[in-house]
């Protein structure tokens, strides 16, 4: 893959319906159109990479804008997963972060299955047994 084809990674909040296509596919959960709409307009930072304007991967924080962020959304297409499109996100995440977070804020995460390897790359740790992670769905 040369350079002028490479897929292009921009800080900007996805679509509805592309947000919802990715999370299906990668094996998130489903989010209502409402939900989608809502939640994506309320991002704190978001990151997209397209090939050929396709989105094949995304990742956003949420938060209160001062004391504690979340990374959600953290996903790759399967057909190009393990090509480092998730460690671009996660570092244009990073760098948003570190460029505009206050800095005694907290940044927390939730990894699914062996995730947690790459958050580990970013400076992320687990917090058991000092902490538990919780959740509800609604």
């Amino acid at each position: 893959m040369s350079d002028s084809t490479a897929p292009t990674l921009r800080m900007e909040v996805p679509g509805i319906d592309e947000y919802r296509a990715m999370r299906l596919a990668t094996g998130l959960s489903d989010k209502t159109v409402e939900a989608a709409g809502i939640g994506l307009a309320a991002s704190w930072s978001a990151v997209c990479v397209r090939d050929q304007g396709q989105l094949i991967g995304m990742g956003r924080v949420v938060g209160d804008g001062g004391c504690f962020f979340l990374v959600v959304d953290i996903a790759v297409s399967p057909d190009w997963q393990g090509k480092g499109i998730g460690k671009r996100i996660m570092a244009a995440l990073m760098d948003d972060l570190r460029a505009r977070a206050p800095t005694s804020s907290i940044v927390g995460l939730f990894a699914d299955r062996e995730a947690w390897r790459l958050y580990a790359q970013f400076g992320f740790t687990l917090s058991a047994p000092a902490s538990q992670g919780m959740m509800l769905r609604l």
